[in-house]
């Protein structure tokens, strides 16, 4: 039951997080072996900022599994770690995708932790009232992402500077006032739905207007694929598709995300993992050098006899 309400509480704030367009990599143990403090199935965020909420394992792979989330989360690609001691794990042949991770703790159990990126949706104006921006609108809110369908006259610089995308599609009907907002404002992704001529009308009228070329050519138009006469559901379904590339190239970044956390990696002496030099980690100053460690006992045994640790070759 208790296992039950902390998942409970994991989910909601899943929820929470993503209504709330905030980035997070979700951990969960997939398999374990006695004695491993984390149970099957149980779950933790982590933050770009490094913070977990949850538990997923003790002390040794409590920072483990964070170092790895953030990696992630840098990456956009999910992760299957396997947490397991040095000499089980060099004599394994483990699945092709499955990154080993030793860790050299009192504890002798094992676990598989799968960490996935949950990734903010961009946050997306499709200015115009005409039925191609109205269904843009409803087919980007199909993907999950954050659309907002706003009238020529309401479309402003405040809402173009709080936007990841903005996207152009009045028909003809204030074309150039909507991108002139959008660029006065340096949103950083802007999109105008039109043909190929009217685009290079719009962009010539746009310089001759005092907006610099260089400004004006980043300006993405036509968007979509050029697919001859075609309904607003298909033209809509390929400037999404032109989107999500676009995201997937990390053209497009949500502003709301929190920077994640450059880590930087420091070893273990005493046991040899490879930790973050983080004031979490148990640091110990000696000789004017700040060391770190996995946990309370490591940096205990450090402390009696630095040296001995620091001349002799570590286990792993």
């Amino acid at each position: 039951m208790v296992q039950a309400h902390e998942d409970l509480e994991i989910l909601k704030e899943v929820v929470r997080l993503q209504e709330d367009g905030k980035s997070f990599a979700l951990a969960t143990i997939v398999w374990r072996r006695e004695p491993s403090s984390g149970q099957k199935s149980s779950r933790a965020i982590i933050h770009p900022t490094g913070q977990i909420k949850g538990w997923i394992g003790g002390a040794c792979a409590e920072p483990v599994v964070i170092k790895e989330a953030l990696k992630v989360l840098q990456s956009h690609e999910s992760s299957l770690i396997w947490l397991g001691q040095p000499e089980e794990l060099a004599k394994m042949h483990l699945p092709e995708g499955v990154h080993s991770i030793p860790m050299a703790c009192q504890s002798e159990g094992s676990l598989q932790i799968y960490i996935e990126p949950v990734l903010s949706m961009p946050k997306t104006i499709v200015v115009g009232r005409s039925p191609m921006a109205n269904t843009l609108d409803e087919v980007l809110r199909q993907i999950s992402w954050r659309s907002q369908l706003v009238d020529v006259e309401d479309f402003n610089e405040n809402m173009a500077a709080h936007a990841d995308v903005v996207i152009v599609a009045t028909q003809g009907h204030g074309d150039e006032d909507a991108l002139a907002t959008a660029l006065k404002a340096n949103s950083p992704y802007i999109g105008l739905i039109a043909s190929r001529k009217r685009a290079e009308n719009v962009r010539h009228f746009l310089v001759a207007q005092g907006h610099s070329a260089s400004a004006v050519s980043t300006i993405h138009a036509p968007m979509g694929v050029d697919l001859g006469h075609t309904s607003h559901l298909e033209m809509a379904i390929s400037v999404s598709a032109q989107l999500v590339q676009a995201r997937s190239n990390k053209l497009i970044i949500s502003q709301s995300d929190t920077p994640i956390l450059q880590q930087v990696e420091v070893l273990d002496y005493v046991c040899g993992m490879t930790v973050t030099a983080d004031k979490s980690n148990f640091p110990f100053e000696h000789d004017g050098q700040t060391y770190y460690f996995c946990m309370a006992g490591c940096r205990a045994s450090f402390e009696s006899n630095p040296d001995s640790y620091l001349k002799q070759e570590v286990k792993c």
